[in-house]
């Protein structure tokens, strides 16, 4: 058992959430296409960031600690 190489089954479920998170993930990169230009740094997309790992977090949640010993 020692031999064994843990693997993180946190990362495999983000990767199978993202597709039912893609509109907040076009939210994001809507936002970033549009302060793109703005050369004062005022402006930022930090809500829709958090958005869209909030509802990857909430799906990966139901079914990670199905798995966790």
């Amino acid at each position: 058992m020692a031999d064994e190489e843990l693997v993180d089954p946190k990362k495999y479920l983000e990767e199978r959430c993202k597709p039912k998170c893609v509109k907040r993930l076009f939210d994001y990169q809507a936002c970033v296409k549009r302060i793109d230009e703005d050369e004062t740094g005022h402006k930022h997309c930090t809500g829709q960031y958090f958005d869209f790992w909030h509802c990857i977090d909430k799906c990966v949640a139901e079914k990670l600690f199905e798995k966790l010993k």
